[in-house]
């Protein structure tokens, strides 16, 4: 009897930003700008750095690394919403869904912990300048990237995983513009108390560590920079922390939001529009 009341969902249809259709077609210019804005952005970020031997250095090491990061995360996402905005019906095959669904999960885990990378680099770079080329050298940043996409995968595979065991009833309308954990679940006829757990318990790691890290190593800089004497060298050293501190206010404010509180308490209107700024606005704001 149990069997019978799951159907084999074989397609999804995603609900989109909005049902408004006087919005439609407006939006659809809108993140179509931002899209661009994003890959000239990334693309122009990294062949820069690619090109240019004085950024050879681990600073542009790591925003080369971002900007990939973000290139792929946007890609993930945006494309498929667009055709959202100028069809009928968004369908999305089931293998199709798993699979944005483990990507986006790869990209915006790692951006997680890139951006405690990035952080580590600059309380180095201040607070000990003697020391950092011996404390960023190239071995141990390829070694911190390799963590960073570690991180991104493990992470994915195991929210995948769990996601493939879920059940799905008839009811097939995704409440968002991507195949994301949280609507997904909305649609389960099985127990996802296991699937929540995971989710929580990866994102308090996946947020709350990458967090603790940044401010920790900025809580250091700060102390740094104010026994500087010279208001210039004080201004050179804030500027070079400001955009950074700017993109993970954004970046891990709006994921907080989003998965560091139950399904049941949270609302997915509010978390479409939270999760635009982590998966559209940053990537195209970070180069």
């Amino acid at each position: 009897m149990i069997a019978r009341n799951h159907s084999t969902v074989t397609e999804f249809i995603l609900a989109g930003l909005t049902d408004t259709p006087e919005l439609q077609l407006s939006l659809f210019f809108l993140f179509l700008g931002i899209y661009a804005v994003t890959m000239v952005g990334n693309l122009g970020m990294i062949t820069l750095i690619l090109l240019s031997s004085h950024l050879h250095t681990p600073m542009y090491f790591f925003l080369s690394s971002l900007s990939f990061i973000d290139l792929c995360h946007s890609t993930v996402i945006t494309p498929k919403m667009l055709v959202n905005f100028v069809t009928v019906k968004n369908i999305i095959s089931y293998p199709e869904c798993m699979t944005q669904l483990y990507f986006f999960l790869v990209f915006v885990i790692a951006e997680c912990h890139m951006l405690a990378a990035m952080a580590y680099d600059r309380y180095v770079a201040i607070c000990n300048p003697l020391l950092y080329n011996a404390m960023m050298s190239y071995q141990i940043c390829s070694w911190m990237i390799c963590g960073v996409y570690s991180m991104g995968l493990i992470g994915a595979t195991a929210h995948t995983v769990c996601m493939l065991r879920v059940h799905f009833c008839k009811a097939d309308v995704i409440n968002h513009y991507f195949c994301d954990l949280f609507p997904l679940l909305e649609l389960s006829c099985s127990s996802t108390f296991i699937n929540e757990v995971v989710v929580l318990c990866f994102s308090a790691f996946n947020i709350l560590f990458p967090t603790l890290s940044i401010l920790s190593s900025y809580v250091f800089i700060i102390a740094s920079i104010l026994r500087i004497r010279s208001t210039e060298g004080r201004s050179k050293a804030f500027s070079t922390c400001s955009s950074h501190i700017s993109a993970v206010a954004v970046f891990f404010g709006s994921a907080a939001f989003m998965y560091l509180q139950p399904s049941s308490v949270s609302s997915m209107d509010q978390g479409k529009v939270s999760s635009v700024f982590y998966t559209i606005i940053v990537p195209m704001l970070n180069p």
